[in-house]
Order: structure tokens, then sequence, then C-alpha cells
């Protein structure tokens, strides 16, 4: 089916003036999964049996969506001041589709950098510029081996890994996958966290997945790929030749009074309450949250203004700022 529709419910996700297109893609055969679920027998395959279902009832198509045409990316630009190089790469593979009927094809991103310097923020953004959806895998939480192949069936408790269940229970057929912290991923005795991503990173390969749980081809070609990690020393050889490598450094003190000053403007028009305080911050205050990293400061702006309300002021002070927030410190990256 390759007639063009445009999604709705995409449409909050991007600029008003670039609407994303989508063609339908299917994600995976009915056929195949028909004759997997018509193979099996007993009541011990009951959440295999429920998978199967859904997937019929759902169908195999998604969207596989991109912007029409090259999108505006200034505010990105200056939302995002340390990122400007991973920036300029998504327009270049921006423009290749922009004005054609090739599907949008992004790189594998890896970022590098210390804590706190706006990785995942990053590719939340991307995400909601592109108009898809985004799946989320926290490497430093992980839980299970197979949290992105899936388990075998025969194993109690087993269930479809994250790439499975972003393709046949979300929207899209290019979601942005985020594999956060990846250099934390450690290896099980039977599962390496990893070891899906050598076929999932290169686009042949990944035409035709196949989940560990549900034994069935999916396409996963099309997703979205942003990997994060503070050190690349722990992050196997052949993930780091399938990936475009950036190293982010945190941004300079200009860039992060200017990354303090939107995110104070963000804040104040979002809320009912902001319209009760100065449109702008002051140079002190600034001079102050310019010393912390970006992730840190959404929380001690939230800080600042109820400690200014509770002081009956319209303007935010220095000194109504957190006196413990983390100070950035620089890291430096062994080559």
């Amino acid at each position: 089916m390759n007639s063009s529709t445009r999604p709705s419910h995409a449409l909050a996700c991007v600029s008003p003036a670039r609407i994303p297109i989508a063609q339908m893609r299917s994600v995976f055969s009915v056929v195949e999964v028909e004759k997997k679920l018509a193979k099996l027998e007993g009541q011990e395959h009951a959440p295999l049996r429920a998978t199967y279902q859904r997937m019929l009832d759902k169908g195999p198509q998604r969207f596989q969506v991109k912007p029409s045409g090259l999108p505006a990316m200034d505010a990105l630009y200056e939302e995002l001041p340390n990122f400007h190089l991973v920036l300029d790469d998504v327009k270049r593979q921006l423009a290749l589709c922009a004005d054609s009927s090739d599907a949008l094809e992004i790189t594998p991103l890896l970022l590098l950098g210390p804590p706190g310097v706006g990785k995942t923020h990053f590719a939340r953004q991307l995400a909601q510029l592109l108009g898809t959806g985004m799946g989320f895998v926290a490497m430093s939480s992980l839980t299970a081996g197979w949290i992105l192949s899936g388990a075998s069936s025969q194993w109690k408790g087993a269930r479809p890994g994250k790439v499975f269940e972003a393709l046949v229970d979300g929207d899209y057929a290019n979601p942005v996958m985020v594999v956060d912290e990846i250099d934390k991923a450690g290896a099980e005795a039977c599962y390496d966290p990893l070891g899906a991503l050598y076929s999932l990173l290169e686009h042949d390969t990944a035409q035709g997945f196949v989940d560990e749980f549900a034994e069935v081809s999916v396409d996963a070609s099309q997703l979205i790929w942003v990997a994060t990690a503070n050190d690349a020393r722990a992050i196997p050889e052949p993930i780091l030749n399938r990936v475009n490598v950036y190293e982010v450094e945190p941004p300079d003190h200009d860039a992060a009074c200017r990354i303090a000053r939107r995110l104070y403007q963000s804040i104040r028009d979002q809320h009912d309450w902001g319209s009760r305080f100065d449109e702008q911050p002051g140079d002190a205050v600034l001079e102050r949250m310019a010393g912390l990293a970006p992730r840190d400061m959404r929380r001690a702006w939230m800080s600042a203004f109820g400690n200014a309300k509770l002081a009956g002021r319209e303007q935010v002070l220095p000194e109504d700022l957190p006196p413990d927030a983390p100070r950035r410190k620089p890291i430096g990256f062994v080559h």
C-alpha cells in the first residue's frame, strides 16, 4: 500500500509549517503470523497466542513518517548549542529525502559526553522534529539481557523485546529508538544485551529481524537509532563501527546562559503562574545557572520560582536557586 496520508496525531510533534507526510509500510507478514498461530496447541502457549492475535488484530501497516520538506531547525540550534555537529549531520540527511519520495534514512548516532549535557533530551527533540514516535531503553537499569531481542517463549516470564514492541504496538515503522547509557550494559551468561544491535544497526539485516519470543520476522530497517554513553571504551568495536560517533562537550559559559534563559522562558510560558514573573531572568541569576549541567537547570528553575513566590517577589534572584545544586565538572575523553 503506497498511498500517502498525513497522520493527524503526529501534528503536535512538529512545527505547523511542516506537516509530516507518511506512507504506509508493512512491518510483518500476516501470512507468517497466521501460520505460527495455527501451529500452537495447548494452554501453555497462551502468552504467545495472545501476541499473535494482537498482531493480527492491529494489522501490519504502520506510518513511515518524514517531514514534508526540510524542517526549520534554527530553534534547535539555539536550544542545543553543544549539538551543532550532530544537527548538521541530521540536516544533511533530511535534505537528501526532503523533496523526493525516498524514505527518511538517518545513520545511527552515538552521543558521547559527560552526564547531564543533554544527550537524552536531544533524542527526544529529534523524535519531535521528525514527527515520529520514540522508544527508550535504559541500559543502566537493565534487568534482562534480552530486553532488545526478546526471550524464548519456552522460558517462564518471557516476553517480546523492545524493538518488537515498538513496531507491533506502536503506530510508526520508523520511531526513534534511544539506547541510553549503552556503555553501562553488562552481558549475562546467556544473553549479551547488545548482541541484537549487530544486526539491527545494519539496514539489510534489520529488514528481517526476528524477535526470539515471537519468532516472527519484523522489518526494523527504518528505525532511527540514537545511543548515548559516557565512555566509548566500554562499547564493543562492532557497535562503534556501525554508528556515527559524536563527542558532546558541556556548553561553554555563553551557551549555558542561553540554554538557561530559554528554559526560564519555556517554564514561564507553560504555566499560568508564569505570567506573574518577569519576562526575562536577571544577569546575576543566569551567571549562577551557567554553572549547572543542562539536565539540572529545570529543577533549579522550578525551585527558584517557588522560592521567589514564597518571598512575594516577581523576580527570581540568585539566592532562590538551590544552594546545593551540583555544579558542572568538565570530563575529558580518552581516545
